[in-house]
């Protein structure tokens, strides 16, 4: 549990989120009572060294040696390349959120096995260097953080003490980033399952939940189921299930020409 130093530091931040767009503090309505919910931004568990200096920690060599430089490396490659954050990007400048390399992504050492998180305290996509395998493996991480970012940007997202806003993104985010596709899916030894999708996306949610809040795993269950259906069928800015990147190119041409085709209505 957080101090009180660190529980107000972090209220704080609720009430004036940088850059994407603001974060309202209060409960909403309908928030199941008693949860023992950390006032923490989601970062504050997961990279807890951010709480305590206000910047990312870097160990000395890392700033220098492979770690960092392949990160920089892979994160160009895939801001560059990949048909899903290519998109992600376009609709986050369309709403008037435009994502600057420098100011918006940050490669870090991370504690645990975690490979990235959405700082939303600062706007700001955290790259867990040390974890991130391959080039494929950035690609959905950014993918999956960028859609949080999308969240974050176009809704008053209260991801402070709303668990099932939380739930909602990170529903999206599995959904939306390729962490569920077939192939993914065949790695884990995960397939042949009636609705199989459907199921990874909402365990995928929960384990994401539980990675970044103190909170039992029925509470994120609850949450997640609560928000399941209508944030499932929420596809924005794709307009479609991206079960793999053809289907991601066709959506960031269809995205590319809506504006088009609006104008001729």
């Amino acid at each position: 549990m957080a101090s009180t130093g660190q529980e107000r530091e972090a209220e704080a931040a609720a009430k004036s989120v940088g850059g994407m767009a603001e974060a309202p503090d209060e409960r909403e309505p309908g928030s199941v009572a008693g949860e023992q919910l950390q006032q923490q931004h989601v970062g504050c568990q997961v990279f807890s060294e951010r709480l305590a200096q206000g910047k990312p920690q870097q160990a000395f060599f890392s700033s220098f040696f492979t770690n960092n430089q392949k990160c920089q490396l892979m994160l160009l490659k895939t801001l560059a390349t990949n048909p899903y954050v290519k998109l992600l990007l376009d609709a986050m400048k369309h709403s008037g959120c435009a994502v600057n390399k420098d100011r918006h992504f940050s490669c870090e050492d991370c504690n645990g096995n975690v490979s990235g998180g959405f700082d939303a305290s600062v706007s700001q996509i955290v790259l867990c260097q040390n974890n991130i395998r391959n080039q494929a493996h950035m690609n959905r991480v950014v993918t999956h953080e960028l859609i949080h970012a999308f969240d974050h940007c176009r809704a008053h997202v209260n991801w402070f003490t709303n668990v099932r806003h939380l739930a909602c993104s990170e529903v999206r985010a599995a959904n939306l980033s390729g962490d569920c596709s077939l192939l993914n899916e065949i790695f884990r030894l995960h397939f042949g399952l009636k609705q199989h999708h459907q199921t990874c996306v909402r365990d995928r949610a929960i384990r994401s939940i539980l990675a970044v809040r103190n909170i039992s795993k029925e509470v994120a269950q609850k949450a997640v189921d609560e928000v399941f259906e209508s944030c499932f069928n929420d596809h924005e800015p794709f307009g479609r299930i991206p079960h793999n990147k053809t289907y991601a190119r066709y959506a960031h041409r269809d995205f590319q020409n809506r504006d088009r085709y609006y104008s001729n209505i």
